[in-house]
């Protein structure tokens, strides 16, 4: 069984240009279904607009349980200001300064779509002589409107209004070299690599050793994504989403990121060395790394109180919550340790 990369490129690709912030993911949920539907594979909606599937495996009493998220970061409009442009509120983690000069579109509560800038309000430096110095943050940025719009009376006649979505451009490129640029391989990447395992499974015929559930939850970006409906035969619980890099990390972009610990402290000691087992046996190149401002599904689900062994690897992502970037290797790395997990034994 081997990757196709470039229907993997293909994919993920499609994934990151669906917008879908927390709270916006019904149309990225919908691809995720089409492609399971294709693969005539079951389907379970939660309450929560999750979708979970699943491949039955030759031990039906136990399950392993992989999740990742199709939420992503984005933003919402707090207030159409008296010049007709948007002030805005952040949905899920980062600094404004990562999104400034970003294109971006609006979609309204009635389904239409504008398109727009995410600027300083003091952006000119023929105009605003501190405009360097002047902090990055709610006061100062907004969006500027690609419509004639002067004042807040045109703005809301054109149908936008506070508690109005916006999504970021992602812009996308892949390089002849093998990196992958784009905004929201926070966890798209981690998605398109599960439906690649799950196509890859299918087509295979082999059966796993135990039942493979996959959870596509929509609300990790604020805290809460895959911390209900569990299968109750659960007892492996492996989120898949990017790893960590920066100074002092041993995370990089060419190897599978094996989280020991994150915020919500350490993860499954057992379960953990199993996963580091697997790559070493299987000569998959990776790190283990501790992620210090971070939480996953899986930390959420021990939160909300499950009796699971929760693990946490991915993708080295560089610049995380920002313009981000991976490599093909590491792709193909979580890849291959997703796959050998899958059919592994179940420890002890």
């Amino acid at each position: 069984m081997s990757l196709n990369q470039d229907a993997l490129i293909r994919q993920l690709e499609t994934l990151v240009n669906i917008p879908s912030p927390s709270g916006f993911t019904t149309q990225a949920l919908g691809y995720v279904q089409e492609v399971l539907e294709q693969l005539s594979l079951p389907i379970q909606k939660t309450n929560k607009g999750a979708i979970i599937t699943k491949i039955e495996g030759k031990d039906p009493s136990k399950a392993r349980l992989l999740t990742a998220h199709v939420d992503t970061l984005g933003a919402m409009v707090k207030e159409v200001k008296s010049d007709g442009r948007l002030k805005l509120t952040k949905i899920g983690g980062f600094n404004w300064n990562a999104v400034e000069g970003e294109y971006c579109q609006i979609h309204t509560r009635d389904g239409k779509k504008f398109t727009g800038t995410i600027l300083m309000h003091e952006t000119s430096v023929h105009v605003y002589r501190e405009s360097g110095e002047l902090p990055r943050d709610d006061a100062h940025i907004e969006v500027r409107l690609d419509e004639k719009s002067k004042n807040q009376q045109e703005t809301l006649a054109l149908g936008i209004h506070a508690g109005d979505f916006v999504s970021f451009n992602p812009r996308f490129s892949y390089t002849d070299s093998g990196f992958i640029k784009s905004r929201h391989l926070d966890d798209k990447a981690s998605v398109a690599l599960l439906l690649s395992l799950i196509e890859n499974i299918q087509s295979s015929g082999k059966i796993p050793p135990y039942t493979l559930y996959f959870y596509f939850s929509n609300n990790e970006e604020i805290g809460f994504g895959g911390n209900s409906s569990i299968p109750q035969e659960t007892v492996e619980y492996l989120a898949v989403d990017m790893g960590a890099i920066g100074d002092g990390q041993t995370t990089d972009e060419y190897s599978v990121s094996i989280c020991a610990k994150d915020s919500s402290g350490p993860y499954h000691y057992e379960f953990t060395n199993h996963l580091i087992s697997l790559a070493k046996k299987e000569k998959i190149p990776y790190q283990v790394d501790i992620y210090p401002f971070y939480g996953s599904d899986a930390s959420a689900a021990i939160r909300a109180g499950f009796d699971i062994r929760h693990a946490l690897i991915g993708p080295g992502i560089e610049s995380s919550h920002a313009m981000e970037r991976t490599h093909l290797d590491s792709m193909i790395a979580t890849f291959n340790l997703l796959l050998a997990y899958s059919y592994s034994a179940m420890i002890d």
